[in-house]
């Protein structure tokens, strides 16, 4: 296809796009998005030829690259087999992604409810932990997002979940850790830990624990700065919920499926949840899928009593074969092993030798193939970099055929899972040269 031809289609897909697309988070008159052509393994490209180094996943969820031959392959013969499949039938696709999915999971949780996204999934989540606790109130941390679902947003944190309000009736925020920006005046990861923990059981006593249902948390903090927990602290709020009967509830949603070199992050701490909620990286979002991985105490709940809840395509038969296909793949390409690698070699020297390098950078932190470089305008006060600023990061970084993730006055580095070290130092060198540009 010729170049005047591809322009042609990008232009004609912008202006379907914007007349009839309506486009979340968005203003909908200021919108000018990049219309894509295609894309393989951790790149994709426009309609002019304009090849991409993808440092976003898209939204963090294409683990397993873009265009895997064989999970495509894996779509097309379940396609071509029985492609839908209601849930008042049993699937073989369901059945063998919900073992593959709980055989990956901590011990002793064996059972898997399949929803169409991870909002769903959180959805149906702190409905088990109510219903099973016969308690209503519910504990979110302020920087977090859970989806935009009603009961998913109302548990959100961030600022998002305000244009929605009033929410979700119950629910009570928290401060998580996050030690370059302490809420609890800390100075070392450990009086983080133990401050956020004191601060959290205070919590708890004023709002009556033996009212509270569930604790929610992303086992690694995304969209919020990707903030790894300090030791001890996913163990002291297990410590917590079990001390007063509450469940746990790990939103897995964007640190799951290889995302931190684990099938679950949150296995990098020994820590078993009552309740895990996962999605995108479970089949890279090749078909939307999500689910909530459950205890076997809650699962006994529902026994004899029925749950009150249901959808018409949970666990929908071609979206399962895809996660099937996707972690078998996943572990016959050891691509959990290669983001260990890749964060020991190559992200976690190359990012902290940048913080050496630029006054810009005010902090790095990360775990496998999930890293933020938060920058700042003045190290000492850590007034964040401004908004033009981060613009011009973003423009010189495509400039160069690299997509960053911007994120406030953060850069999200969150590659797909399968990008090699020699694509991903060369996304740190141009990273590099964007950042001295400021």
């Amino acid at each position: 296809m010729s170049l005047s031809t591809e322009q042609s289609q990008r232009d004609h897909i912008k202006e379907l796009s914007r007349k009839h697309v309506f486009t979340s988070w968005s203003a909908q008159g200021a919108l000018d998005q990049l219309p894509l052509a295609g894309g393989e393994g951790a790149h994709f490209w426009d309609h002019e030829g304009n090849r991409y180094l993808d440092l976003t996943s898209q939204l963090v969820n294409v683990n397993i690259g873009y265009q895997h031959p064989k999970l495509v392959a894996a779509i097309q013969e379940a396609a071509g087999q029985l492609v839908t499949i209601g849930p008042g039938f049993d699937s073989e696709s369901r059945a063998e992604a919900a073992r593959l999915v709980s055989e990956r999971a901590p011990e002793g949780m064996n059972k898997v409810f399949f929803t169409n996204s991870g909002a769903e999934a959180v959805e149906n989540a702190i409905r088990l932990a109510r219903l099973h606790t016969g308690r209503h109130k519910l504990l979110a941390a302020y920087r977090s997002y859970h989806g935009a679902t009603h009961g998913a947003i109302s548990l959100t944190g961030e600022g998002r979940r305000l244009g929605s309000e009033p929410g979700l009736p119950g629910v009570v925020h928290f401060w998580g850790p996050y030690l370059y920006r302490s809420a609890f005046y800390a100075s070392t990861e450990q009086e983080e830990s133990e401050r956020a923990l004191e601060h959290l059981r205070q919590t708890l006593q004023f709002e009556g624990p033996d009212r509270v249902a569930a604790i929610i948390l992303e086992s690694v903090v995304g969209s919020n700065g990707i903030l790894v927990p300090p030791a001890g602290y996913l163990e002291g709020v297990r410590a917590l919920c079990d001390e007063h009967g509450i469940m746990l509830i790990a939103d897995e949603v964007m640190a799951g499926f290889a995302r931190t070199g684990q099938w679950f992050a949150i296995q990098h701490w020994d820590v078993r949840p009552d309740l895990i909620t996962f999605a995108k990286g479970v089949n890279s979002g090749y078909v939307p899928l999500g689910g909530v991985v459950i205890s076997d105490e809650i699962s006994a709940t529902f026994n004899e009593r029925p749950y009150p809840g249901g959808l018409t395509y949970s666990g929908h038969a071609l979206a399962c074969a895809s996660a099937a296909a996707s972690i078998n793949i996943m572990e016959e390409e050891g691509i959990l092993e290669h983001v260990r690698q890749l964060d020991e070699q190559v992200l976690r020297p190359g990012l902290t030798a940048l913080a050496e390098q630029h006054e810009v950078v005010g902090d790095v932190r990360g775990i496998g193939a999930f890293w933020a470089v938060e920058l700042v305008a003045d190290r000492e006060t850590k007034e964040p970099l401004g908004a033009e600023a981060m613009g011009r990061i973003a423009a010189a970084c495509k400039a160069e055929g690299v997509w960053p993730l911007i994120v406030a006055n953060r850069v999200h580095v969150v590659p797909p899972c399968v990008i090699t070290q020699d694509e991903a130092r060369r996304a740190l060198e141009v990273l590099g040269s964007a950042l001295s540009s400021v």
